[in-house]
């Protein structure tokens, strides 16, 4: 008799705790499958000290082929789903296709960074989804302040250590804490003409820093930035970003190099690709973790639109704490389903807290409602990532311990570039590689937001990729990144047109340009 067939699509904290739990509980009586684009799970939470050099990025990665026995990987993405056929066609890291025939199939796809139709966003920031992101992001801020000690001209200099961050959620907080303490370092390896040190600037349309989490937790983030010197200013964004600044909201011009974008995350433009009943771009499921009609197919994670059982009416924010529950809720229905384990049951959660890591010894964190700042929330914080991680747990402490005794390397490895890393981007979790295969935009469909349409939405980025967060008690379940004006770009913008995801239209840069081989295939974006 042959095994039934599960196939798991995306391997994020949904996706990969589904594919351990049915793989501890069938024990080998299912054939399953698991579909990523890499062979790792990603650890999101630590990806901003993997940017300020404290991680190597090895750390935040747990291999898939290692840690889930039993269950089969193919590497490749998703490109469409036959709910009427069950076969999910993919197609491979080397532009070849295939497809995968299920009994069930388990939607995980996850999330991508969130873009507003803001002139030169697209074309000159870079987002923090993926490790490449990341380790490019600390390639480009160790050489802007080599660069700019170097520089003669004031202006230049002046621009070249000014890093924009836009986005004061859990992500574009903790970049900013961090990597300010990169630049410090570095300043004082490579000082600065005329005594100037790395300005880091702060933005949000939200009136405060951390707006997810209680207004003490949320103060003591913002005393912690500003006692670094961050240029923290709410109820500011960026109006155009150019190669030379960026113009902001409130009409000020900011000359910098770098812009980060840390708005907010939407799901994968597969789930609207799947044409069934979406709520603010994810798929609406039942408390069991089923689509309505469906009940051989499974969503769990930002894909989904899990009703929020605590809060009738509701459905639960797309953070790491919930697809992390989620996707073992998932795995132990998907086993009842097949007959192969306990008694299906719907999906509960109880708010375990924020743990925000905010460099060195400072943090901001709730355990169990309980507020905690300074070492004692340091501590909690990062014990709980170091419980929470699925593997490296000795050698990411090595690496904090090292880093606590030891100097900083301030080395670029030139590994990843910027025309690699497109903001508008469906795989942030894939550097583009000469000659390979074009990955598509994220934007679909054709969803318009305006500046008016959220003026008056504060939030910062839900939190996506903090195990310990909930959003604004007043955005419970919807769309992210409402803390920013704006919404998807247009599909048939001109900067758009090219193969790949963006188009430049400034004069590049030689020491960020491609490959001549893979400039022939179109224009990509750089900051």
């Amino acid at each position: 008799m042959s095994r039934p067939r599960v196939v798991i699509v995306g391997a994020g904290f949904a996706g990969y705790r589904a594919a351990r739990t049915l793989a501890r509980l069938t024990r080998n009586r299912a054939d399953i499958t698991l579909l990523n684009p890499t062979d790792y799970f990603l650890y999101l939470p630590l990806l901003p000290q993997v940017a300020a050099g404290i991680l190597e990025a090895r750390r935040v990665t747990v291999s898939l082929p290692g840690t889930l026995r039993g269950v089969r990987l193919v590497l490749g993405e998703a490109e469409h789903v036959d709910l009427d056929g069950q076969t999910v066609h993919y197609s491979g890291p080397e532009g070849g296709s295939g497809s995968l025939g299920y009994e069930r199939l388990v939607l995980a796809v996850g999330s991508v960074n969130k873009l507003l139709p803001i002139p030169g966003v697209a074309e000159h920031a870079h987002g923090f989804r993926g490790l490449p992101e990341a380790l490019y992001l600390r390639d480009h801020v160790t050489r802007q302040v080599e660069l700019a000690a170097a520089e003669e001209d004031p202006e230049s200099c002046a621009a070249r250590c000014t890093f924009v961050v836009v986005g004061a959620g859990y992500t574009g907080t903790e970049v900013a804490a961090q990597l300010q303490m990169l630049t410090d370092r570095l300043a004082r390896r490579h000082p600065l003409p005329r005594g100037l040190r790395p300005r880091w600037i702060l933005l949000d349309v939200a009136p405060r820093v951390l707006p997810e989490m209680d207004e003490q937790l949320s103060r003591t983030a913002d005393r912690v930035l500003r006692a670094r010197g961050v240029d923290v200013r709410m109820g500011t964004s960026v109006r155009e970003a150019t190669r030379g600044g960026v113009l902001l909201t409130d009409g000020r011009f900011v000359a910098t190099r770098t812009l980060v974008w840390c708005v907010g995350v939407r799901p994968d433009p597969l789930v609207e690709a799947v044409k069934q009943p979406l709520e603010r771009g994810r798929l609406i499921v039942d408390p069991y973790l089923q689509l309505p009609g469906r009940p051989e197919v499974f969503a769990c994670g930002d894909a989904a639109a899990v009703p929020d059982l605590e809060h009738p009416g509701k459905f639960t924010p797309m953070t790491a704490q919930h697809a992390w529950r989620q996707g073992r809720v998932a795995g132990e229905n998907v086993a009842a389903s097949l007959g192969l384990g306990r008694r299906r049951r719907p999906y509960r959660h109880r708010d375990l807290g924020f743990a925000v890591d905010l460099g060195g010894v400072q943090a901001a964190a709730n355990p169990f409602g309980v507020p905690l700042s300074g070492p004692a929330a340091g501590a909690v914080t990062r014990g709980y990532h170091l419980a929470a991680l699925p593997g490296n747990r000795v050698r990411v402490a090595a690496d904090w311990l090292l880093d606590a005794v030891l100097p900083r390397q301030g080395v670029q490895l030139g590994l990843v570039r910027a025309w690699s890393v497109p903001l508008d981007t469906a795989s942030p979790e894939l550097a583009r590689v000469p000659g390979g295969p074009e990955r598509p935009p994220a934007h679909a469909g054709d969803e318009r937001m305006t500046h008016e349409t959220h003026r008056n939405q504060p939030g910062g980025e839900p939190a996506k990729n903090q195990p310990g967060g909930e959003p604004a008690k007043n955005q419970p379940g919807g769309e992210p990144a409402k803390n920013q004006p704006g919404g998807e770009p247009a599909n048939s913008s001109p900067e758009h047109a090219a193969p790949g995801p963006v188009k430049r239209t400034d004069t590049p840069d030689p020491a960020d340009a491609p490959p001549e081989r893979d400039r022939a295939q179109g224009d990509r974006g750089d900051s």
